[in-house]
């Protein structure tokens, strides 16, 4: 496997071609303990699931575990936990499947909701009893004011038996990566999902939700009485979804963008590169990955710098691992995501692309109900992340995934490594055509590669080329370079 890294707002191997990953969520959220009193690491991820996504051209997984599961106890690490994980990442070598590490969490831990994972008990200063959800899981980020108090508590680095939290995590993280030293397949680490301000993050709630209501109630297009009879019906949840013009979108969100930027820049960021720093004691060259803060999930502007150290040095594998959802989904409505909502979210997160100067891994997105045969809204986002020339990982996989409508979507033409810089590549699914183009390199001797889910009717290509497997393999050239195939 190819050591992967950073040059400018491209990833590239050691042959340098650039690459491109198309990839999948398997996140571990569970702290099961067996007969033994121990946790062990649990997943769907089997060989025969690994052979199945490689066929369907997935080739990287982002690839979760819990704070929890490794340091049940302060200070006792659990390699027991660590050696179940380790076992997988074998399988993914051996497959050729690359992985990044996900330190996962949502709402802080499972101790403060059972819809929860992440931190330990230990570590959940505030709470005294697990509470159940209502209505969505994600409802506890909103009013569940232990919640709050235990990412107030991690941010501001509350000391628990004479150490900080955030630097016991800190310290986790050093242990886990030095464990998982020898694995060949980890290409980075995601140090944190979905970062949550805390305190502030039930203010920006309150704000969101006033503003919207607002918006909709003065909007002329809404009718008041029937939004007010029908409070409940499936005509309002669409109505609510209402914002398929991004000015009204944008109007939702626009009283909060200075309290994220607070977060962004005085809580998170810190935090990260603390984390960073972290890693690189043990792996110095894997790749950082950094998330937005879970309110910018919806398209509230990221504010988190690229990450400079406390020397003044510049983290240069550092890649920007953005979220996006609709807000329909973890509702019934999930599958009426709005084209145009998500076109506001994602080019929000193309802005601080643009910004931090960085390549762009998309950590999650999609999130749709299984059991359609169409999904526009996820042809419509698997079209901007191929104009962007972006990698990702569907969240998330569900037993069956490799067969369903969802996998039809993401199984299509994609070049996986281009000897050269990449022009442009974009697949018509109507004419079932691929296209690619870029500037060869004479230094690059590696082919390039394009991954194509069934045997090409006809290629046309300015190189030489030959198909074995799924794979077009392009040979290597200097010059402009273009490749069109029919499926």
């Amino acid at each position: 496997m190819n050591t992967i890294s950073v040059a400018g707002k491209r990833l590239i191997d050691d042959n340098g071609r650039e690459r491109i990953f198309n990839g999948i969520n398997f996140v571990y959220k569970g702290v099961e303990k067996d007969e033994d009193g121990v946790i062990r690491y649990k997943t769907d991820l089997t060989e025969d699931v690994l052979k199945a996504l490689r066929a369907k051209g997935i080739n990287i997984i982002r690839l979760g575990l819990t704070w929890a599961g490794i340091e049940p106890e302060p200070g006792i690490y659990n390699t027991g936990y660590l050696d179940g994980y380790k076992e997988v990442l074998k399988l993914c070598d051996k497959h050729g499947m690359y992985v990044f590490v996900d330190w996962h969490q949502d709402l802080f831990s499972w101790f403060c909701m059972s819809a929860g994972d992440g931190a330990p008990e230990w570590a959940c200063l505030h709470t005294k009893k697990q509470k159940d959800q209502l209505l969505i899981w994600a409802e506890g980020y909103f009013f569940h004011k232990d919640i709050h108090k235990a990412f107030d508590d991690f941010w501001n680095n509350r000391e628990f038996e004479g150490r900080g939290l955030r630097d016991r995590f800190c310290d986790m993280l050093t242990f886990t990566a030095d464990y998982l030293s020898d694995c060949r397949c980890i290409m980075g680490y995601d140090v944190f999902n979905e970062p949550f301000p805390g305190t502030p993050g039930g203010k920006m709630f309150r704000t969101v939700v006033k503003n919207g209501v607002g918006t909709l109630l003065f909007n002329k297009r809404i009718d008041r009485k029937k939004l007010i009879k029908d409070a409940l019906s499936k005509e309002v949840m669409e109505m609510l979804s209402v914002a398929d013009d991004k000015k009204v979108y944008k109007n939702f969100l626009s009283k909060t963008k200075d309290l994220m930027f607070e977060f962004d820049t005085k809580r998170y960021y810190p935090f990260l590169v603390a984390a960073s720093e972290a890693i690189r004691k043990v792996d110095k060259t894997g790749i950082i990955f950094s998330e937005n803060c879970y309110f910018s999930n919806m398209g509230i502007p990221c504010s988190v710098p690229r990450i400079v150290y406390k020397d003044g040095t510049r983290e240069e594998n550092h890649v920007f691992s953005p979220h996006g959802y609709d807000i329909t989904v973890d509702t019934p409505l999930t599958n009426y995501a709005s084209p145009h909502r998500i076109d506001f979210i994602f080019d929000e997160h193309k802005r601080t692309q643009e910004r931090m100067d960085v390549p762009v891994l998309v950590g999650e997105w999609g999130g749709m109900v299984p059991g359609s045969d169409e999904y526009p809204a996820l042809e419509h986002l698997i079209e901007k992340f191929d104009k962007n020339k972006w990698s990702h990982t569907y969240w998330h996989y569900f037993v069956g995934f490799e067969n369903s409508g969802i996998m039809n979507v993401i199984c299509r033409p994609l070049p996986i490594a281009v000897a050269g810089e990449i022009k442009g590549y974009s697949y018509d699914r109507k004419n079932k055509e691929f296209t690619l183009t870029y500037s060869g390199s004479s230094t690059i001797k590696a082919p390039t590669l394009i991954y194509l889910p069934s045997e090409p009717k006809k290629v046309y290509s300015t190189k030489g080329w030959k198909y074995k497997d799924n794979v077009l393999s392009v040979y290597a050239g200097k010059g402009e370079c273009a490749v069109k195939v029919e499926l």
